[in-house]
């Protein structure tokens, strides 16, 4: 309200929808780069000050200098500052103009009921080559006689598109669709109009390497659920990171800024302190980037991943590489990791690297890493530490608990380095460092 009468008292004109987006989507794109590592260096150094306090909660004294649970480093830069997402998703919705058709971005909630999808060619985070893809598709279902789907219950077909591609330049474009009601051959209609278009019309100026189709009644779909299905071009895509080559797959979790996640995997092996003797433990392990791109230094690396196809991945990529001294295990990590350390027998030191998404880690996945004896240290690597990280951080940390089966000895917050994998967002990547 004070912006609005602000705004009002000297006749500012309203932002336009492509400064909307931009404030909403990467709300530091005015601001200098130095200045956006600052703004994020408070907010993480706020997250520790509240990590801190709840710790002194527990009785446990955690207060260093400036109030913080532990040292706190500067915000380590991205390497590359615009362009860097190799992957983005985009809504197809109602856009300024009333289009159902349009393309884009989402200002606004399904909550408050103003979503307006608002094309994103001028973000500073998304590379030119993302949005020709969704500038084609935004053409293809405008000339396409089915409606696009903005609520399931109300019908429609078009949905979400998908965009991945790798340093080299090649592209993945994965379609979601809602079939309704429509059988199979006016399925297999609309897949091969979606073929031809991409291959052989106006689709292919974007010259992608994959052309995929999901059939989806759901808001997200695993591959489990609902298989994607390869229309054209080749089944993956490939980067390079750290000098090891990685097999991507549609639904793979892969870093999105390729730059800093080779800064941050270096910095990640120095933390280990891993010996030739170590046993690197890497849960929620995705293609098996962090594990494979550390497994010169350990002896042997065991990965935990609940996407299956990612765990084909990853074995591909230890295979691939010539790394043999890695085991993945897919399923969920509560499941499997309590299982796998009951089990644990192995004398070798054990460190655990965890990268959960920011849902944060199951309650029986800290359980489990608790009590095992083996792990004294573990690196905690999160995209949202002031969300269920938090309630990760006071479990690790919080005195034996036998009601709770939390027998193991605590660990304790030693260090924390945040690194910008999404400048001109408010978004940080913070790894904090727990010993026991």
């Amino acid at each position: 309200k004070a912006k609005k009468k602000a705004r009002e008292g000297c006749s500012l004109p309203d932002p336009s929808w492509e400064e909307r987006l931009a404030n909403a989507v990467t709300p530091l794109w005015r601001l200098p780069y130095q200045q956006q590592l600052q703004v994020k260096y408070e907010s993480q150094r706020k997250i520790l000050q509240t990590l801190a306090s709840r710790l002194e909660e527990l009785g446990i004294d955690a207060q260093k200098p400036g109030g913080l649970c532990c040292p706190l480093q500067p915000v380590v830069p991205s390497p590359i500052i615009n362009g860097y997402r190799n992957k983005s998703t985009f809504s197809v919705n109602r856009g300024p103009d009333g289009n159902p058709k349009t393309v884009g971005l989402y200002v606004g909630t399904g909550k408050d009921r103003n979503i307006v999808c608002v094309k994103a060619n001028h973000m500073k985070n998304i590379p030119p080559k993302h949005n020709q893809v969704a500038q084609c598709y935004e053409e293809f279902i405008c000339r396409s006689p089915l409606d696009s789907c903005l609520l399931f219950h109300e019908g429609g077909h078009w949905r979400e598109l998908v965009v991945r591609t790798n340093s080299c330049g090649h592209t993945m474009a994965i379609i979601t669709f809602h079939p309704q009601e429509l059988g199979q051959d006016a399925l297999a209609t609309q897949k091969a109009l979606l073929k031809e278009f991409f291959t052989r019309g106006p689709g292919t100026v974007c010259a992608l390497t994959s052309l995929y189709f999901q059939e989806s009644t759901m808001t997200r779909c695993s591959h489990e659920q609902s298989p994607y299905q390869l229309l054209h071009g080749e089944p993956h895509i490939f980067e390079e990171l750290l000098g090891l080559k990685f097999r991507i797959s549609p639904d793979a979790f892969f870093q999105v800024n390729k730059a800093g996640a080779e800064v941050l995997y270096q910095a990640i092996g120095e933390l280990c302190q891993a010996t030739g003797d170590t046993v690197l433990l890497d849960i929620c392990c995705g293609t098996g980037t962090i594990g494979l791109s550390l497994a010169h230094q350990v002896s042997k690396v065991v990965g935990v991943e609940v996407v299956e196809k990612a765990i084909e991945d990853a074995k591909w990529n230890a295979a691939f590489n010539g790394i043999s001294n890695c085991e993945f295990h897919s399923g969920k990590a509560e499941a499997v990791l309590p299982q796998l350390l009951a089990a644990w027998e192995d004398a070798r030191p054990l460190v655990a690297v965890v990268n959960p998404s920011r849902a944060g880690l199951h309650y029986r996945v800290v359980r489990a890493i608790r009590n095992c004896q083996s792990i004294r240290r573990l690196l905690y690597i999160s995209c949202k530490p002031e969300g269920e990280a938090m309630r990760n951080f006071l479990e690790l940390c919080c005195p034996p608990d036998p009601r709770k089966k939390l027998t193991g000895e605590p660990f304790a917050p030693v260090l924390a380095i945040p690194f910008d994998m999404f400048p001109h967002t408010v978004h940080c990547e913070l790894v904090l460092l727990f010993t026991r």
